[in-house]
């Protein structure tokens, strides 16, 4: 039973995929995939809940690789380089994903957005987000532990998913979006300045 329901799972994300070559995801219905899937329909809406469940879903197996390389990868984006380093290198490594994947950032823009709220405020829902600015505000905190990390998280990384930067992705302008992510990144590093005490 596990075997068939792990099977189930595979063949309806990769039906997702191959839906996703030629179609926005907008245009992809439940439907769609589970016909593509050769599987019922109330077995996509029980493994993902809903159409934006699946592409939640799709978009963490594509990350997937990502999160492997940061953790067992090799230096920088992977243990073993200085923090700062890291921190570069995986700004780059999400701009490649996100360029990637742009279809699916657009689609996930809104709920990624939703999530992305004050630290005093709900938690973090959205895996990718959550899974991806832990990392980042981790690495700042290493580097300089006197700087706001969790907010200089959010905001290297928030922009990913608005309506101007899925634009520039659009056209192509992957190294221009990374070149932008490292200054502001190394900026922030370099600044004399700590946060202000309340």
């Amino acid at each position: 039973m596990r075997q068939d329901a792990a099977r189930n799972r595979r063949a309806i994300l990769e039906a997702t995929e191959e839906l996703l070559r030629s179609h926005r995801p907008d245009e992809v219905t439940i439907e769609q995939v589970a016909a593509a899937a050769g599987v019922g329909k109330g077995t996509v809406f029980h493994r993902f809940g809903s159409r934006m469940g699946l592409m939640v879903a799709l978009m963490q197996e594509r990350a997937l690789e990502l999160g492997e390389l940061v953790h067992s990868g090799e230096p920088p984006l992977g243990p073993g380089a200085p923090a700062r380093d890291r921190l570069l290198a995986f700004l780059s490594a999400v701009v490649e994903v996100v360029g990637r994947n742009k279809g699916l950032m657009a689609a996930l823009g809104q709920e990624v957005a939703a999530m992305a709220r004050p630290h005093n405020g709900p938690a973090r829902e959205h895996p990718i987000y959550d899974m991806w600015h832990t990392h980042v505000s981790t690495l700042i905190k290493t580097e300089r532990p006197d700087l706001d990390a969790d907010l200089l998280a959010d905001l290297l990384l928030a922009g990913l998913h608005s309506d101007p930067i899925l634009t520039l992705l659009e056209r192509g302008e992957t190294d221009r979006l990374t070149a932008a992510l490292h200054t502001l990144a190394t900026g922030a590093l370099n600044t004399r300045e700590s946060r202000p005490q309340p």
